[in-house]
Formats: structure tokens, sequence, C-alpha cells
């Protein structure tokens, strides 16, 4: 094989084909029919047989093909090499009733066949005072719930609910305890009626920020009464075979470090009472990549909130549409697969657009096919 070097790419001739080498790889300038003179033996065929017209007019050829082509040469490039690096994972898709404009501008039905339209496998709903969830509904309408769901094609992930706040577990206040309680058994009945195992329980509060007439109650004391609470919630989730998920929050000052959250639930020695873990509650302080391998398979379902380190808010309104934030998500995804969770990752977000509420439906769905490697990135 004769060879030439022409700058930053290098011409071979075989008898069969002249090829063109350059960084990113070998490129076939031309080929040789058995008829043409370089297809002919060494004897009959020499180095001589190609002229420098010959050369050059190969040389041509080849650099104008790889100007032509390097732009697109670097984006098959760049594919390629996202495909190599974008793992594909088996994660479900949800997301929270909360990022509808529910019930103002849509019904459940039509929040349910938005999802389901959108591309999610599940929906998390939200149990409240005055709502198709709420005490003033019962088994039957429920049932009605879910059935509706399986028609439309949509699992119901969860069942989520804001009323631990008014109503903690831990409260010094009996009263609101004793609410609190009455209200996570009717939660707990509502999620077997819906078909779901999860409920997110908020366990306690030692303190809420947002609420100007809430007694702070010592951290001790607030250990004592989750335990407490939750230890009576059991025996019904038990038999109803519905999942206790204690959500981390921060907020609340109570179960601050993966390590509390893990031998809080550890002392229940039951499989019913797991963790609910939410990225965002976490971004604001620590890091959810650091947590999720130290609370490990208790990790029963997952709220994805975006939240950005940037800025100094700390209150609802810093969590951000998802990507549109400082969570490492590939660091955070990783972790999720290294531990075998293979649940639902729900996006939460507590503000529906007010017009074309739908965008931040498909959005979040299109951002997390990507995220999960469904829909390979075009640009890494």
């Amino acid at each position: 094989m004769d060879a030439v070097r022409l700058g930053w790419f290098h011409l071979s001739i075989s008898p069969n084909a002249v090829v063109l080498h350059v960084d990113q790889g070998a490129y076939l300038v031309k080929s040789h029919p058995k008829s043409h003179p370089l297809s002919a033996s060494p004897s009959s065929a020499s180095k001589s047989s190609v002229d420098r017209r010959q050369w050059l007019s190969y040389a041509a050829f080849g650099g104008a093909a790889i100007a032509s082509g390097s732009s697109q040469a670097a984006t098959v490039a760049t594919a390629a090499s996202a495909n190599q690096t974008q793992p594909k994972y088996k994660f479900k898709k949800s997301i929270n009733l909360w990022a509808f404009p529910y019930p103002d501008k849509m019904s459940l039905k039509e929040c349910l066949q938005l999802a389901k339209d959108a591309g999610f496998d599940g929906i998390e709903l939200n149990y409240d005072l005055d709502s198709d969830l709420s005490p003033k509904s019962g088994t039957k309408e429920f049932t009605e719930i879910r059935k509706m769901a399986d028609e439309i094609g949509i699992a119901i992930s969860g069942v989520c609910s804001f009323l631990f706040w008014p109503y903690p577990l831990t409260s010094n206040d009996p009263a609101e305890r004793a609410r609190g309680m009455e209200l996570a058994g009717k939660m707990t009945q509502a999620a077997h009626d819906l078909g779901t195992e999860n409920l997110l329980v908020v366990p306690g509060a030692v303190h809420m920020p947002w609420r100007e007439d809430h007694d702070p109650t010592p951290n001790d004391v607030c250990d004592q009464r989750a335990r407490e609470a939750i230890g009576k919630l059991l025996p019904q989730a038990e038999k109803l075979n519905v999942k206790l998920n204690m959500e981390n929050i921060f907020f609340n000052g109570f179960l601050m470090s993966p390590m509390e959250m893990a031998d809080f639930v550890d002392s229940f020695q039951s499989e019913h009472v797991r963790v609910h873990f939410d990225t965002g509650n976490i971004m604001e302080y620590q890091f959810p990549e650091h947590w999720i391998p130290i609370l490990g398979d208790r990790i029963q379902n997952v709220h994805l909130k975006e939240y950005t380190k940037k800025g100094t808010d700390h209150s609802l309104e810093a969590f951000r549409p998802l990507l549109d934030g400082t969570t490492n998500w590939p660091a955070v995804l990783e972790a999720f697969d290294a531990i075998g969770y293979d649940g639902y990752l729900t996006f939460e977000y507590f503000h529906p657009y007010a017009h074309f509420p739908e965008a931040l439906i498909y959005q979040t769905s299109d951002s997390l096919d990507r995220m999960l490697g469904k829909e390979q990135p075009r640009l890494t």
C-alpha cells in the first residue's frame, strides 16, 4: 500500500481503493474495479501509475468531503457519545395532582387523561378537606375514581396530603393530634380503596415556620409522639397492605439526617413503614445523592422536586420546574439505580401554569424521558 501525508490527513493507496485517513476515522475516497490500473498486479501497476494530478484530485476530493461533512460527523460523534453515556432506567414516571389547575379549571378525570396523554405511568392524588379525595367521600367514591383511572389507563401512584401541617401528629394541642390521627386513618383507607399501596406521611414537626400559631415541640417530645402515632396507625396499614412512607421535610426540624430517618423507620420492624424520599426537600440544605445510599431499600416512593441553591428563598416558591435548578440529576438517578429502586418518580410542583397549563405537564414528561434515557439527548 502506498501513502502520502497532506497536512492534517493522509491518503493510502491499495490495489483496490484509495482511503483518506483523518483523526475521526478512515473514509473510502475511491474504489477501483478490476480493470482500473490500480487493480493490476504490482508488476503492471507501479507507484508511477498515479501521477501528481491524481494525487491532488484525490486529496481535494477527500478534503472537500471532510470539510462538508465535519459538522455532520461531529453531530454523529456527539450523538454516539451521548448514547454510550446516557443510561436507560426502568423507573416509572408519575406526577402529583398539584401540578394541574385542579379543581378550578380541570376536573379530576381531565387531569388523569392529560397525565396519560402526556406519557405518565401514574399520578399521585392529594387528600384534602374539600375535594374528590376528602372525608366527604368514602369507599364507594374512591372505588369509582380507581375504576376511572383504570379505564383511562393510568395508575394511582400514591396518596399525599397537606393536612399533616394543620393537624400534626406531634402537636402540643391534643385536639390537633387527635384530628391528625383521624385523618391519617382515613387516608390509609382511601389509599387502599384507590388501589395504591403508598401513603405519604409526615410523622411530626418540631417547628413549622409558616404557621404563626404553632407552638414548637421539643425534639425529644416530638420523637416520642411521632413513634407513638405511627405505631397506632400501623395495624390498620398492615391489614390494608398500605405502606406508611415517612417523608423527609427539613422545614419541620425533625429527622434531619439519613441516619435519623433510617433509625426511625427501622424501629417499627415492619415492611409497612418505609420512606417517601423527596429530592427537593433535601436539596435546600444538603444533597439527595448523599442520602439515597444510606436509606437504601427503605425508600418506597419518590418525589422529584427541583430546587436551586443559587437563590436565598427558602419557601415553597424556591422549587422549580424539573431541570431548572441545581440538582445533580445524573448522580441522583444513578444513586436510585444503585440501590435497586424501580418504583415511581413523581414530579411535585405547587404552581400550575395560569395559561396553557398542559405545557407544564408535557414539558415535565419530556424532561423525564431525557433523564431516564427514553429520549436520547442531542447535545452533551
